[in-house]
């Protein structure tokens, strides 16, 4: 099912107006992820270009955006780059800027597979949130909670994931699911409606961690199309 656009309303986002407010804004009450639409200008698929080509996943620091002998437009999008790395590290985040052809995905990914392509939750051991914006290329997509059910919840692959343990289903089998990050993958109901995290929006997301007290957000990176053009994405 292809994603749909940003809903025009949902009990689980909530848009904001400006960076302050997304960086303010607490998880609560079913909310458990913050938008802050925006229309950046300038020509992001220039800075691109003039990257070069690329094999994989590959940082972008300062540095090589400065160097880049950009049209005004392509340094309007530098600009629009830099802006977010500075407020970002002004909230103490460590935001990196990537560069993105292929992602890896799983070699033998068994009954669940664990690449970004799966729809997924973030987790961390302490309190924690995700923060990303696609810039280029295809956008993230999301899936409402009461939409999704995760994949070891269902029967079929449950038994399987239990066969390849070799054990029975008690804390030792919910640690191992834990350890693989198995848990953390989750399926699309029937009738579901994914929707996309559009170009330019700078988006806060709930993680999985103690205490949180939402729901974390569930997501995945796009599943490129043959000759898509590379994606550039903030994300910390």
């Amino acid at each position: 099912m292809p994603p749909l656009h940003l809903p025009p309303s949902s009990p689980h986002i909530k848009r904001v107006d400006s960076f302050v407010e997304l960086a303010r804004a607490s998880f609560g009450e079913g909310i458990n992820a913050f938008c802050w639409e925006r229309t950046l200008p300038g020509d992001f698929g220039e800075v691109l270009g003039l990257l070069g080509a690329g094999t994989g996943i590959t940082a972008i620091d300062e540095a090589q955006l400065l160097s880049l002998p950009v049209s005004a437009a392509g340094r309007t999008a530098i600009d629009a780059l830099l802006e977010d790395l500075h407020l970002l590290r002004e909230e103490k985040r460590d935001p990196v800027l990537n560069r993105i052809d292929v992602y890896p995905r799983d070699e033998e990914p068994g009954p669940v597979a664990t690449d970004v392509f799966s729809y997924h939750a973030d987790r961390a051991p302490v309190e924690a949130d995700t923060w990303l914006c696609t810039y280029h290329g295809a956008p993230s997509e999301g899936l409402r909670n009461d939409q999704a059910r995760r994949k070891i919840d269902l029967p079929g692959i449950r038994a399987e994931l239990l066969d390849r343990f070799g054990g029975e289903d008690d804390d030792d089998f919910r640690e191992y699911l834990s350890d693989a990050c198995y848990d953390l993958h989750y399926a699309p109901l029937p009738g579901s409606a994914p929707f996309s995290f559009g170009v330019g929006h700078l988006w806060r997301l709930a993680v999985d961690w103690p205490d949180c007290p939402v729901p974390p957000c569930i997501h995945r990176a796009p599943d490129p199309a043959p000759g898509a053009p590379p994606r550039l994405l903030m994300i910390c």
